[in-house]
């Protein structure tokens, strides 16, 4: 998976930037991205990270979590994201310290024709606060309110709008809280109090909060062993009482130690956006954000999400098709690692080294099925050949690729039979015992 440059587009007053499409996670690779609230507004799905960068002399805490500002994206088809730059800066509200680097989870609503920014700062006075900024349009500009919500101490807010018009914030100060706000959205109407009935033991941070068959589902982040897990627990009322419910995702196998959430229903289908450590290895305080398929059984429960390189969004079959970031691998030969250990942000490349071993690459969309050759971007230091077959290993036969041995990446082009029309998966095999490398592949 390449990375390429993004460019402003000038013409566009929000600042938007053109983004390369990736359907598959991270969904953004030119920045480090965490604790995304998705909302659906204006009908575009609008993901609200925080903005992790590398500590330096002067700026933040090395070896701990540093955030100056935020951003926003958008997508309409959950493939193409828009990065629509800066929306606010820790130098720009004026009841922050402007030196913290501590602009952790945010999150945004929409009530009365105007969006509603909630976001935690520390305070020139000391501690957490969590503060608001509005704007008419979801990507801004958003100007910041002159003073944090009063008496709220906390991180990570939270803002549920029921149906009947009333608005919940949640945040997390150790436990997590919730009060009602008042119709203004900028003050409380009642002092918030502690959640009850939530694991004791272990920190629980992180909460968001979502309604769905007059069910209300509090999601939230917890340490029940030594990194977190998300949680949810359950009641007929946003201010409970809760009853813990179950698991929605496990630990990270990548022993990323924090995780964070929110869950959103789009075009009829129901998502889960969190982060990982996808693009920082080695340092889990520079996070990349993720999403993948969540769905309900019949009593309302979540089943448990299983992680995925492969994501959410569909793959067009002309695009360089990033089959490192696969929804299904063959028992054995298969290998996934960094095109550049030097810069994560190139990508990965995927390794094929035992006969017939193979990876899957769901959901690439064919359209009218005009293409007619495949292209592919190999390394083979001996020689050897791939296939792609449609749908299962042992599937129609779509294209054969002969790589040549050399020293350096070559993109080879083969004629392509048997195109389909519209959406299949595709499996690429190898057909021999030399290793082959592989980048992409795209059908042209």
């Amino acid at each position: 998976m390449k990375i390429f440059p993004r460019c402003l587009l000038a013409a566009c007053a929000a600042g938007l930037l053109q983004a390369t499409a990736y359907a598959t996670n991270p969904l953004i690779m030119d920045q480090f991205t965490a604790d995304p609230t998705a909302r659906v507004f204006e009908g575009r799905i609008y993901v609200y990270p925080s903005h992790d960068i590398l500590a330096s002399p002067g700026q933040g805490r090395p070896g701990w979590f540093c955030m100056e500002d935020y951003h926003v994206f958008s997508s309409e088809n959950l493939t193409d994201w828009k990065d629509h730059g800066v929306i606010v800066r820790q130098t720009e509200v004026a009841w922050a310290d402007p030196k913290a680097y501590s602009m952790w989870a945010p999150d945004c609503v929409f009530k009365k024709g105007k969006y509603y920014f909630y976001f935690p700062a520390v305070a020139k006075t000391g501690g957490f606060k969590i503060g608001v900024a509005l704007a008419e349009k979801p990507f801004g500009p958003f100007l910041s309110e002159p003073n944090p919500i009063e008496g709220v101490q906390g991180i990570d807010p939270c803002v549920f709008l029921d149906k009947d018009g009333a608005a919940y914030l949640y945040y997390s100060k150790g436990r997590i809280y919730a009060a009602k706000l008042k119709d203004t959205l900028l003050e409380l109407d009642a002092p918030a109090h502690a959640v009850e009935n939530l694991p004791a033991k272990g920190l629980i941070e992180g909460p968001f909060v979502f309604e769905r068959n007059g069910i209300y589902y509090l999601t939230y982040p917890h340490v029940e062993n030594k990194i977190e897990r998300l949680e949810y627990a359950t009641s007929d009322h946003p201010l409970g009482p809760f009853k813990p419910t179950g698991v929605i995702l496990d630990e990270s196998p990548s022993g990323c130690w924090t995780v964070h959430q929110s869950i959103v229903e789009y075009q009829g289908q129901w998502y889960l956006f969190y982060h990982d450590k996808d693009l920082s290895p080695n340092f889990d305080k520079n996070r990349s954000i993720r999403a993948d398929f969540l769905f309900f059984n019949d009593d309302g429960t979540i089943r448990k999400v299983v992680p995925t390189l492969r994501g959410i969004g569909v793959v067009d079959a002309k695009s360089k098709i990033q089959i490192d970031r696969y929804s299904a691998i063959s028992g054995e030969g298969v290998a996934v690692s960094f095109l550049n250990p030097a810069d994560a942000q190139e990508g990965w490349k995927v390794s094929l080294a035992a006969a017939t071993s193979w990876v899957r690459f769901d959901r690439v969309d064919f359209g009218k099925g005009d293409q007619r050759a495949l292209t592919v971007n190999a390394f083979c230091a001996t020689s050897g050949a791939v296939e792609v077959h449609l749908d299962k290993p042992d599937g129609p036969l779509v294209a054969r690729v002969q790589i040549a041995p050399g020293s350096a990446w070559e993109v080879v082009r083969s004629k392509a039979g048997r195109i389909p029309t519209g959406i299949h998966d595709l499996v690429v095999t190898q057909t021999g015992n030399n290793p082959i490398e592989l980048d992409w592949i795209s059908f042209e």
